[in-house]
């Protein structure tokens, strides 16, 4: 090859790598573009779960007294954006054989597509029931509802559409515990839908990180009689990736109460003083129902890790927890029990699914004043309440509406009407 052939050549493939650079670049703009999560926060279950930086929350966003009328899409949107900037990064949702899950879904990717540093992961529950279930035949618990291999499919289906956001299914909620009587089932169908789902994985049907769990009362996992410590629950131990459990030391006030009331050495105290120390002891009472099952558990696999899927306070109640009944319901003890287990999980690396993000006044629509209704930390109207007023002092919620309202607090930010309200624990 002469000089100037060689010069043409080489000028020849110095252009040719130029261009080639160029559309490796635009290639890779493109592929940005595409994909609107950036490579850096493309997280996973084991990424979010235990991470105090990836705060958890139960979230329904239903603001009607019946779940036929369902939010729209841009109700979800709104209430994404005030629980992002209340830091909140993963929500667990309950059942996908109504629109919401899937709109959940919808409402975060329209949201990524508008943000792309807007975060939300998704903790997807698949319902699981028994036979005759919620219908006017006896429930048969040793028998499975014939449904729930279509919720299961469902499930799949999202998880699967939206692997960005969906990072946890949870196969069952409350679906083992005794007194679910209208619906429990043993622990032999979710084990059967758990291994489903885990087969799933292993061939390359279902997203290889996505973890895999039942979200269920502590009793079930073990933390209790021993009734509940079979063969079936050993091996579900074994099968999912993590344990949810709940834990509620609001409900026990009613069903448990002796670490409830004050004792007789602390009559004397004062008033707030003696809600103090019984939401002192709310803390601990979640604490020992969590290291109950943890020493279950870690008897039968001592690397999985346990998480809590549920526990909260609800603000209001006219039945067991009202003033008639154990006082536990007020937002001044929300607003501790709120903070005393985002600090106790945190500092352990335990994620907390806090229940919940909006009041929900279908869950007892016949009672307004019940207290299922008003679990959440902010009300349908868009008022925070005591557990979030110090968000609205610092203007986190500045510019975002819950239909078309403003978030203000509670009580017209009046602490003293609120602290009027504060009911006192029985004594034993």
């Amino acid at each position: 090859m002469n000089r100037k052939t060689l010069v043409h050549s080489k000028t020849a493939f110095k252009s040719i790598a130029i261009i080639a650079l160029v559309l490796i670049m635009f290639s890779c703009k493109k592929e940005t573009k595409i994909n609107n999560t950036p490579k850096s926060k493309q997280v996973t279950a084991k990424d979010i779960l235990g991470n105090p930086n990836y705060q958890a929350i139960c979230y329904g966003g239903y603001r009607k007294t019946s779940r036929d009328i369902q939010p729209t899409i841009a109700q979800l949107k709104e209430d994404l954006l005030i629980l992002s900037v209340m830091n909140i990064k993963v929500i667990r949702t309950y059942n996908v054989h109504l629109a919401h899950a899937s709109n959940v879904l919808i409402a975060i990717s329209e949201l990524k597509k508008e943000n792309p540093d807007f975060e939300m992961y998704v903790m997807l529950g698949a319902w699981i029931d028994c036979k005759n279930a919620w219908t006017d035949l006896e429930p048969n618990h040793e028998e499975e509802s014939e449904r729930n291999a279509k919720e299961i499919d469902e499930a799949v289906r999202l998880a699967n559409k939206y692997p960005e956001i969906v990072k946890i299914i949870a196969v069952g909620n409350e679906a083992m515990v005794k007194w679910a009587t209208s619906y429990f089932v043993q622990p032999n169908v979710i084990l059967k839908w758990v291994n489903h789902l885990q087969k799933l994985k292993k061939d390359n049907k279902l997203d290889k990180d996505l973890w895999v769990t039942c979200s269920d009362d502590f009793a079930s996992w073990g933390g209790a009689e021993d009734n509940y410590k079979t063969k079936d629950l050993e091996a579900l131990i074994q099968a999912v990736d993590y344990v949810s459990m709940h834990t509620y030391p609001y409900h026990n006030s009613h069903y448990n109460p002796n670490f409830w009331k004050i004792p007789a050495d602390e009559s004397k105290l004062s008033d707030i003083e003696k809600v103090n120390v019984a939401m002192n002891r709310s803390l601990e009472f979640a604490k020992m129902q969590y290291n109950t099952v943890k020493n279950y558990v870690k008897s039968i696999n001592p690397s999985k890790p346990i998480h809590i899927g549920e526990t909260g306070w609800a603000s209001s109640s006219d039945g067991f927890y009202g003033n008639d009944g154990s006082k536990a319901s007020d937002e001044y003890k929300q607003a501790l029990y709120y903070n005393a287990m985002r600090e106790w999980t945190n500092k352990e690396g335990i994620s907390c699914f806090f229940f919940e993000a909006f009041d929900e006044p279908w869950k007892d629509s016949g009672n307004p004043l019940g207290s299922e209704n008003h679990f959440g930390l902010i009300t349908v109207d868009g008022k925070a309440k005591y557990a979030l007023w110090d968000l609205v002092d610092n203007k986190v919620f500045e510019n975002l509406k819950r239909n078309g309202t403003s978030i203000t607090k509670t009580y017209n930010g009046n602490k003293e009407e609120l602290m009027n309200n504060v009911l006192v624990p029985p004594n034993h």
